[in-house]
């Protein structure tokens, strides 16, 4: 991938390699786009096969931030950070882990509150803490806003309600059929919420004993990692990682929607977005229905209010609702008309920027 010619299709600002030999730390944070305001994403750790697979990430990820924070009407441009390497292993070392986010710390502080970080894949409030003592560019801290994680879900679980409603004209669950892919944070908290409602959860994570938790306290049916995507379900919902609809995966879907937390659902948006769409599967653009956790830490920022949160997450209802309308009378995938959303609020908000105020 030529980094620079990526950067100019897509409307990229700026891309940090940082590096710190003392406590191993290596990873990039990327800022996609500062029109709205400064770019705010997680910091994702992940054992990475190659760089190349971390720079493409983090690529894609910070511009789906971008559109996430336009779509749910906040002022906040794009941007994530990736770092490689084992959290389970940092966590156990007390010493190093301390150093390793401190060092990650000065160099978000570096930017000069054009990126602010949060937590994310494999990372804790504990960790943001250790962020923290270096900048103030950091949320979801313990005694502020908190964990996202059960508003990502909360919001992922209403907008799951969204598509029954387009679907079927009643946003009930009961007895609908539900894969849950991946139990991390998110997705545990939304197997609590289709739980209570009665829907009859499939449940898969490679992490085995965090499936036989969660598959024995909500009555859930364990899946095998690699069968998941493929189930007969009404609703499948990706909380793992990104990529899982693709060309290979699409012909395996039983699925009639597709709605979860996880981030770039779909590996190449464009093909495989009009391919589902062409199948009839209905699509909730995942930036548009996972957009609870960064709604709470703009809250953070703004001046924290629950309440705020919580109606902004209904406003997300209604937005997929839009969407799908959208694309039914249009014949255009959801994906598109989300984009095009997105992009709208972006254009509009960058030409009333550059109004001259006088001095």
């Amino acid at each position: 991938m030529e980094k620079f010619d990526y950067m100019e299709k897509y409307g990229y600002e700026q891309l940090v390699y940082l590096h710190d030999r003392n406590s191993g730390l290596k990873g990039l944070i990327c800022i996609h786009n500062t029109v709205l305001g400064p770019a705010l994403g997680g910091t994702r750790i992940w054992e990475y096969e190659c760089e190349e697979d971390a720079v493409l990430d983090v690529l894609r990820l910070a511009r789906g931030m971008t559109r996430k924070a336009a779509c749910a009407g906040l002022n906040l441009g794009g941007g994530k950070a990736v770092l490689i390497g084992n959290s389970k292993k940092l966590r156990l070392d007390t010493v190093r882990r301390e150093a390793f986010w401190r060092a990650f710390g000065k160099y978000v502080e570096s930017l000069g509150g054009r990126y602010i970080t949060a937590e994310d894949v494999g990372t804790s409030p504990e960790d943001m803490e250790f962020v923290r003592m270096e900048t103030k560019h950091v949320t979801g801290l313990r005694n502020t806003s908190g964990d996202p994680s059960p508003l990502t879900a909360l919001d992922v679980y209403k907008g799951i309600k969204a598509c029954v409603k387009e679907l079927t004209g009643s946003s009930k669950l009961e007895g609908f059929k539900i894969a849950v892919q991946g139990l991390g944070h998110v997705g545990s908290y939304l197997c609590k919420h289709l739980s209570e409602e009665g829907a009859i959860l499939f449940v898969s994570d490679i992490d085995t004993e965090r499936a036989n938790e969660i598959a024995k306290y909500y009555n859930a049916t364990i899946v095998a990692p690699e069968d998941i995507v493929g189930l007969d379900v009404d609703v499948f919902a990706p909380c793992a990682l990104g990529a899982v609809i693709n060309a290979t995966s699409i012909p395996m879907l039983k699925c009639k929607i597709i709605a979860g937390a996880a981030n770039n659902v779909l590996q190449d948006a464009e093909s495989d977005g009009q391919k589902i769409h062409e199948l009839g599967i209905l699509y909730a653009p995942d930036y548009v229905i996972n957009a609870g956790g960064l709604i709470n830490v703009y809250q953070e920022i703004i001046g924290y209010d629950y309440d705020s949160v919580l109606r902004q997450i209904d406003i997300i209802y209604d937005r997929i609702r839009e969407i799908i309308r959208t694309s039914k009378e249009t014949n255009t995938p959801t994906y598109l008309v989300a984009d095009h959303m997105a992009d709208k609020r972006i254009k509009m908000m960058s030409a009333i920027s550059s109004i001259y105020l006088g001095k």
